[in-house]
């Protein structure tokens, strides 16, 4: 069943310009972290400490953490494209590529988030949507510019980034086919503590020996993931991908990956020039052909 929003609601753009921010923001903070802690002791971290958090608040607040019991094949199903396979494919292919770039590749997600929704859930293409998802593609693409070489030098973090990108959506595509009937709040610190067991079982068998303490900067950017990168913005992504249709959200999200430019371009230096610019404005035009009401 689709959303009755057809655009995002007022309270979903709020939620849509947080999110942005943030897990923008955390691309060049994921690139900081990387350094001292290995990808998958950090990603571990981040989904058993937020998915705990989570459920913690949804306890004090009076929710059920129950879930039906027909619905937790579901549950996993959602956790792991939507989660597990996201952030196992994206971490790696953080350390392999330079971060704005990363989350070029991996905001490709409208593209297979329409198809998707078209074949599995029968969402129609309007006119709208598909003018929407040109002017987001030819954005990532004016993003990438001169980086496309670059990137060819490391195919192996650009299937990364790919595989992550198809995962996720996947996985928004699959919260609509297979709806779990729980708060957001509940459904998303499940999401992330199931997928957190696997990911931490391969950290402790493959990266124990790499361990150190971290220094001030890498901490720092662990406990943002926690609490901001996975506690809210996994909430708050849950809530706007419930709200409307998947062509909707997922192209919404194309303001994540400008953010995560200009992030690498002010943190760490990377380049900044008039392909940047231009895929601003494609990238805006896009998100507002779909999210933004129309008056009369």
């Amino acid at each position: 069943m689709l959303s009755p929003h057809e655009r995002l609601p007022p309270r979903g753009l709020v939620l849509l310009a947080f999110l942005s921010l943030f897990w923008g923001l955390n691309w060049p903070i994921m690139k900081t972290v990387l350094s001292e802690i290995p990808p998958l002791y950090f990603r571990s971290a981040c989904l058993l400490f937020g998915g705990f958090g989570l459920l913690l608040i949804a306890r004090l607040s009076g929710l059920n953490l129950g879930v039906p019991r027909r619905q937790w094949r579901r549950l996993v199903a959602l956790s792991v494209f939507n989660v597990l396979g996201w952030n196992v494919f994206a971490v790696y292919g953080v350390l392999l590529l330079p971060s704005g770039r990363a989350a070029l590749l991996g905001y490709t997600m409208p593209l297979w988030g329409t198809i998707l929704s078209v074949w599995i859930l029968g969402e129609r293409i309007t006119p709208a949507r598909l003018l929407a998802l040109l002017l987001g593609i030819a954005g990532i693409v004016a993003l990438m510019g001169a980086s496309v070489e670059g990137m060819l030098r490391a195919p192996l973090g650009v299937a990364c980034m790919l595989l992550a990108a198809w995962s996720w959506a996947l996985g928004i595509v699959l919260m609509k086919r297979l709806p779990v009937t729980i708060p957001t709040t509940v459904l998303t610190g499940w999401m992330l503590l199931i997928s957190g067991v696997p990911i931490s079982l391969a950290a402790l068998l493959l990266e124990t020996s790499r361990l150190t303490v971290p220094s001030f900067w890498p901490l720092f950017g662990l406990v943002y993931n926690v609490v901001i990168a996975f506690m809210f913005c996994y909430w708050a992504w849950n809530r706007i991908v419930l709200m409307v249709p998947v062509a909707v959200s997922s192209l919404s999200a194309l303001t994540t990956p400008l953010i995560g430019v200009l992030g690498g371009i002010v943190f760490l230096g990377e380049p900044f020039g008039w392909n940047e610019i231009v895929a601003a404005l494609l990238i805006l035009a896009a998100v507002a052909t779909v999210s933004i009401k129309r008056s009369g």
